[in-house]
């Protein structure tokens, strides 16, 4: 039986000529999978369609936006997961999902190998073959642009010398990777770091210098879960998409980094994920409200070594297993509504309210009504320095 090969495919130039070249380089034959998290573009049977014409001998493609936004964005909304205190992990996030459904359909076709189209300078590569590993230990992966030095020159050449159905002219200059929770673009004159980004990059956000009336918005939250905005139920990919349109429209979540790529290079991204940060600003100050404080402070060290894993492609470790369970439970009583106001590229909290609040309006007041026994202060104050009073007076001794 001639081996096969699943290959991760988007319908463009790069994964279309491979399933060519990974024929002609192994001679097996190519599985194309096509997973839809949220990307807009193209049909999902246009790209099967072209997969089957460019030389694979099946094409497997699969809606699955519900999934990513439940399983994948949602756990990063209760993490208030941002890699390097800024970036929401827009591509890191949709990695272990597509890597989900290629093992899948490795199982399901006997295909030994998986294939991706990353290169061998970035992260992705890490995320896609560390997810395959984690899924199916006994699965290879191979990387056509990194292992068989497949350029874009060469591509183009192939892609004309068999005539594959793919537009070879178009190169944009950027490298651009989206889907519903966000847009991450790179290279081109982005690399010179002194280059401020341009306008005709952005497509989630309008310009949040243009003069515009505010938009105010309520998010309703259930145990960490976007319930609702303004009154009216909402699934977590609704939350997320209708807020792209509404924070995207005041120019929320455009970011614009040097950020540490797990390879050990620095690398310049310029992010757009309207949605992704109008969601989580809101949610940490629900946990600000609702979350006590020792586990607050506990949680803010999860958060960040939950993104570490995310963004370096241990979506699947047992660690980051661990800190899931650890998340669950901290957003127990994260339930509420965050009132928010988004204009000039800001989202901005202006008020809360939960039933399970841990804000006593009686303790916290310092009018009329106020219960909080300020007698009992100056003793607490003598008991916690009491060690660092006595160090005092022995380094002054």
């Amino acid at each position: 039986m001639t081996e096969r090969v699943v290959l991760a495919y988007s319908g463009g130039l790069d994964t279309s000529v491979a399933i060519g070249w990974i024929a002609e380089e192994t001679g097996a034959e190519v599985v194309a999978v096509a997973v839809d998290v949220g990307q807009g573009g193209e049909d999902l049977d246009v790209i099967r369609k072209r997969a089957l014409a460019c030389g694979a001998v099946e094409a497997e493609v699969a809606d699955a936006k519900d999934e990513f936004a439940d399983q994948y964005c949602l756990p990063a909304i209760k993490a208030n997961a941002l890699y390097m205190d800024r970036y929401p992990l827009v591509s890191a996030l949709s990695r272990p999902a597509i890597v989900k459904h290629l093992v899948a359909t490795a199982r399901k076709h006997g295909a030994g190998v998986v294939a991706h189209g990353c290169t061998g300078k970035g992260n992705d590569q890490v995320r896609f073959e560390a997810g395959v590993q984690a899924l199916g230990p006994d699965l290879k992966c191979i990387a056509p642009v990194r292992d068989y030095a497949m350029t874009r020159d060469k591509a183009i050449a192939f892609a004309e010398k068999a005539t594959l159905p793919i537009a070879t002219s178009k190169k944009s200059p950027y490298s651009i990777d989206q889907n519903v929770f966000g847009r991450a673009v790179e290279t081109g004159f982005l690399e010179d770091i002194w280059n401020a980004p341009i306008e005709d990059i952005y497509e989630y956000t309008a310009n949040p210098a243009t003069p515009r009336e505010a938009d105010e918005v309520v998010i309703s939250f259930k145990e960490g879960v976007p319930v609702a905005l303004d009154g009216t139920p909402v699934t977590v990919l609704q939350a997320i998409q209708q807020l792209n349109e509404r924070a995207g429209a005041q120019g929320v979540g455009r970011i614009d980094m040097v950020e540490d790529r797990l390879v050990g290079i620095k690398s310049r991204e310029v992010y757009e994920a309207p949605g992704a940060i109008a969601l989580i600003t809101a949610h940490q100050e629900l946990e600000n409200v609702t979350v006590e404080r020792e586990l607050a402070r506990y949680k803010r060290q999860v958060e960040q070594r939950w993104g570490e894993l995310v963004y370096d492609g241990l979506w699947f470790s047992p660690l980051k297993r661990a800190l899931d369970g650890f998340i669950e439970e901290a957003n127990q009583y994260v339930t509420g509504d965050i009132r928010m106001t988004l204009h000039g590229g800001r989202a901005v909290v202006t008020g809360r309210k939960s039933e399970q609040s841990l804000y006593d309006f009686n303790l916290a007041t310092y009018d009329s009504g106020d219960t909080f026994d300020q007698s009992k202060a100056q003793g607490f104050i003598d008991i916690f320095a009491l060690s660092a009073k006595i160090a005092a007076r022995r380094d002054l001794a």
